[in-house]
């Protein structure tokens, strides 16, 4: 987002207040009212001076007492109550901000987030949010309350002495000045600030994620500097953020003190000529503190204001992404056979070079298509095609005879299974993972997919059964496990197809007879694509489709392909990555 629109940032983020416009009534009306009691006490200290003291009238003192003890208690309960609403409006606005900011990365295509730091992103939804709720809560509270009251000082000091009131205003150039320099320098510090603290999140977030690795390497040491050194590039824009504020608001606050000894001075001259009552230049010296007490709030603000523009720059970038295009409306054929055609299907991603290449396939209802070859030979880039994780450059792919991008995503895919290499489970229980494919599930049903999936024995034996939390990405289960519980969700899905990419790698050979064996429950009557590097997952496939450089290069069954010698035969005959075990 280009520098010059940081104004249209602070608009956007003050057009969230308009959904509450009754709590911002209210919150103002409160604003005012305990402004407005703000002059009782200076006009009371007046009133004793003048008319009680010095008029001889004691008996209004205690009159006068009691309507300064009202004021009081007044201006203290009205900020109670604007305290209370403005705590309740701060919640709801900071609500719906990370909850549009949620939405939006859901949005969000995939290629989005391969460019991107996990670590960045928790920062700008946590952190960063919170910067930019200050800026409205803050800006609506302390601005609000802080104009109001100089406001009506102003007023009562105007109509006091004009000229007194003048006095009290000869410290305003400094402070706009001040301020203006202190605005129009900040944005570059602010925004290296967040910056350091994004990196900072995401080299942590990066080490948290690969403790064992980081264990397993003996690189704690090594990882610790790597942790100083990026934590010290933060405290040291922190400094420079500090720095400024050390000069900036010292140096408004003895201008102000300045602008008192003005009142004072001018006032007692006046007084002593008799062009002026004592008990007025005793008030408008009270009035004076009520008078920069809220300018200094003001400054205040203004740092909030320029460390929320640096945010909401950070918000406002995720929330003017682009969302994944989905043009589709129509509904997906039901009952689904699961016919999938490819034709002269190209992808590239981003501005790259093609990764496939004129790919022409057809997979008929209930067939098992395997998919081989070297890595990076295109084949993952073919399931999340059909997916529609990302969209083709060239071509067209069909389900049913029905081009995919006719249907809506979200569609698409619930009528599609997946089950990757790396079987991620959510942090909570066996049944909340399993349910993930089948929100609502009895447990009856959840039993059945965990005996399908091979599963129900080890779950038998864990503390708390279905009920036994299972860590963050499922640590405390071994990856057999983890794959056996991800099979039994998708088969709780029940898709009519099914995407199986290298589901048994990374296992023993005994965890991947379970794990074949629960795949064998899982293709029946499905279209399936299923990417594997072991030779027992592919033998029986229908099609064998050999890639290699994004091209298929040779099609088949087992036998057919063994026998004409070509890659297919090379991959088998042991180079490692088509092999029994």
């Amino acid at each position: 987002m280009p520098p010059d629109q940081s104004p249209r940032i602070l608009a956007r983020v003050f057009a969230y207040l308009r959904r509450y416009p009754l709590l911002a009534a209210a919150t103002l009306l409160c604003a005012l009212g305990a402004s407005v009691m703000v002059v009782i006490f200076p006009v009371v200290t007046q009133r004793i001076i003048d008319d009680v003291l010095r008029g001889g009238n004691p008996d209004a003192l205690w009159p006068m007492i009691a309507l300064a003890a009202f004021g009081f208690l007044a201006q203290d309960g009205l900020n109670t109550l604007r305290i209370l609403l403005n705590n309740i409006f701060e919640q709801k606005v900071l609500f719906d901000l990370r909850s549009d900011l949620y939405a939006r990365l859901q949005s969000l295509p995939l290629t989005w987030f391969d460019h991107r730091a996990t670590g960045d992103i928790m920062t700008r939804v946590v952190e960063d949010v919170g910067n930019v709720e200050r800026v409205l809560i803050d800006g609506i509270e302390q601005g609000a309350v802080a104009t109001l009251q100089i406001s009506v000082v102003l007023a009562l000091m105007f109509w006091w002495s004009p000229a007194l009131a003048l006095c009290a205003l000869t410290p305003v150039p400094f402070l706009i000045a001040g301020a203006l320099a202190y605005t129009l320098t900040a944005s570059h510090r602010y925004r290296a600030q967040r910056r350091a603290a994004s990196d900072l999140n995401s080299l942590l977030h990066d080490n948290l994620d690969g403790i064992r690795q980081i264990k397993g390497y003996a690189r704690e040491t090594a990882e610790h500097q790597s942790f100083n050194t990026t934590s010290e590039k933060l405290r040291q824009a922190t400094l420079v953020v500090m720095r400024a504020w050390a000069f900036y608001n010292p140096s408004m606050s003895l201008f102000s003190s300045l602008g008192s000894l003005v009142v004072l001075g001018y006032g007692g001259y006046a007084a002593i000529n008799g062009q002026l009552d004592l008990g007025v230049l005793v008030a408008f010296l009270v009035l004076v503190r009520f008078l920069y007490e809220p300018v200094g709030r003001l400054h205040q603000l203004n740092q909030i204001i320029q460390a929320g523009r640096a945010a909401g720059r950070r918000v406002f970038d995720i929330l003017d992404a682009t969302p994944e295009p989905d043009a589709g409306h129509a509904p997906v054929p039901s009952p689904l056979h699961g016919e999938i055609k490819f034709e002269n299907i190209r992808f590239a991603y981003g501005d790259g070079p093609d990764v496939l290449h004129e790919i022409n396939l057809t997979a008929r209802p209930g067939e098992t298509i395997a998919l081989v070859g070297p890595t990076g030979a295109g084949k993952s880039s073919l399931v999340g095609l059909l997916m529609r994780f990302y969209e083709s450059t060239g071509g067209r792919i069909t389900l049913d005879g029905q081009d995919i991008q006719s249907f809506a995503k979200h569609d698409l895919r619930r009528v599609v299974g997946l089950v990757s290499q790396e079987s991620f489970l959510f942090n909570g229980t066996v049944a909340d993972n399993l349910r993930f494919g089948k929100t609502g599930a009895t447990d009856e049903e959840l039993w059945s997919a965990l005996r399908a999936a091979n599963a129900a024995t080890f779950v038998e034996k864990l503390p708390s059964q279905l009920d036994t939390e299972v860590g963050e990405r499922g640590v405390r289960l071994s990856v057999g496990e983890k794959q056996r519980i991800s099979i039994a969700r998708a088969l709780l899905k029940d898709p009519p197809v099914l995407l199986l990419d290298e589901a048994t790698a990374s296992v023993d050979n005994a965890t991947e007879k379970l794990i074949q064996e629960a795949l064998d429950h899982l293709l029946q009557k499905r279209t399936s694509f299923v990417i594997a590097h072991r030779l027992s997952t592919v033998r029986h496939a229908d099609q064998i489709l050999v890639l290699d450089h994004g091209r298929i290069v040779e099609r088949g069954k087992h036998d057919e392909l063994l026998a004409r010698g070509g890659l297919y035969a090379k991959l088998c005959a042991g180079t490692g990555l088509l092999n029994e075990s």
